[in-house]
């Protein structure tokens, strides 16, 4: 009785409701807290910053597998979405596509940054296919060659950024002994023998690494893996074709493009997935453009050419073709956190490192 008169005394002083509205405006402030901190997250992510994470070897040495690249988007302006759909999800709406747009930027893109894209060669919305990130070597107006590993850019060889990891063959010489381990202590990766011939190594390093390895008194020869090195006659000269590649031109905005029989399975994806063309060879080695006959296609639009710095374990342009503007999302800038998978632990040594 005590209890329930003491009830109704505090119902008839008003501090029922007293406490109810406090609990009321709490829950306000902390919802608004919310909502302010989500939308803050949210415009940050789209127009200034967002974290990736590498999950592939792709760009090693530069990037390992594990690492946390925070990427800029302010370097060559935020692009605004492109498709409608909950944010920090997967989830959006099928068919509706926003048309392009980027914000101004203060950089253009430059040969040797290391970028984040969308993968051009799935399909949906733009914005929401897969992140990849490579180097870019090949700018809009370039014309580009691979001759045996090595990139050409305008007619001079590029240099290779100091990191850039491939694949060698160590020939040892005969009667001469070395184990991958004391490969691997040097600074080699993925060490293995060859099957078919006896003394012949292969394994993964930087050119740094590889120079220190070629001094060795037990190697004969040491020189960057080719499978055309490992055929003879016809094998090799079409093992040689699948490695090279070029001339290349890389197309810029506003360019004509001249269609030819040879040029046409190269820009075909790019004239009519990105460009929006409709095109058809014909059978006197002439086009059908847009219902019209002729050969000449203006480009709306940049491309790039990129490639991984692991240069013999990277899927990139040499296989599926150039990046359109439209698919760049930003820069790298730096290594904020690196977890190694196969040890379990943090490369402490890899934290706050710059991307170059």
């Amino acid at each position: 009785m005590v209890g329930r008169e003491r009830k109704e005394l505090a119902e008839q002083a008003g501090d029922v409701p007293v406490q109810s509205g406090r609990w009321r405006q709490r829950m306000r402030d902390w919802l608004t807290a919310l909502g302010l901190a989500v939308a803050l997250a949210l415009l940050i992510r789209i127009f200034a910053l967002e974290a990736y994470r590498i999950p592939s070897p792709s760009m090693e040495q530069t990037l390992l597998v594990g690492d946390f690249v925070l990427v800029s988007k302010l370097h060559y302006g935020p692009r605004m979405p492109m498709s409608l759909g909950l944010p920090f999800t997967a989830w959006y709406v099928p068919g509706v596509a926003l048309p392009y747009l980027r914000l101004p930027g203060f950089t253009e893109i430059r040969r040797g940054d290391v970028i984040v894209f969308n993968y051009p060669v799935e399909t949906g919305p733009i914005d929401r296919k897969t992140h990849y990130i490579k180097r870019v070597v090949g700018l809009p107006g370039d014309t580009l060659w691979i001759r045996d590993k090595v990139v050409y850019v305008n007619g001079r060889p590029l240099p290779d950024p100091d990191l850039v990891q491939q694949r060698w063959m160590l020939q040892l010489r005969p009667g001469a002994r070395l184990s991958p381990d004391s490969l691997r202590a040097l600074g080699a990766r993925n060490v293995s023998r060859s099957a078919y011939r006896a003394g012949l190594l292969f394994f993964d390093a930087t050119v740094a690494v590889a120079r220190h390895i070629a001094h060795l008194s037990a190697v004969d020869t040491l020189r960057p893996y080719s499978a055309a090195a490992l055929l003879q006659g016809a094998a090799a000269r079409k093992a040689r074709r699948e490695e090279d590649r070029g001339p290349i031109y890389i197309p810029r905005r506003g360019d004509t493009l001249y269609l030819t029989p040879r040029t046409w399975p190269f820009y075909r994806e790019l004239l009519i997935r990105f460009e929006g063309h409709q095109i058809y060879p014909r059978p006197d080695g002439t086009f059908l453009i847009d219902g019209r006959p002729g050969r000449f296609c203006v480009i709306r639009q940049d491309y790039y050419f990129v490639m991984g710095d692991n240069r013999d374990n990277s899927l990139d342009s040499r296989a599926w073709g150039l990046v359109p503007a439209d698919h760049v999302v930003g820069k790298a800038l730096l290594v904020y956190l690196s977890w190694d998978p196969e040890q379990h632990r943090i490369r402490w040594d890899r934290l706050f490192r710059s991307v170059r």
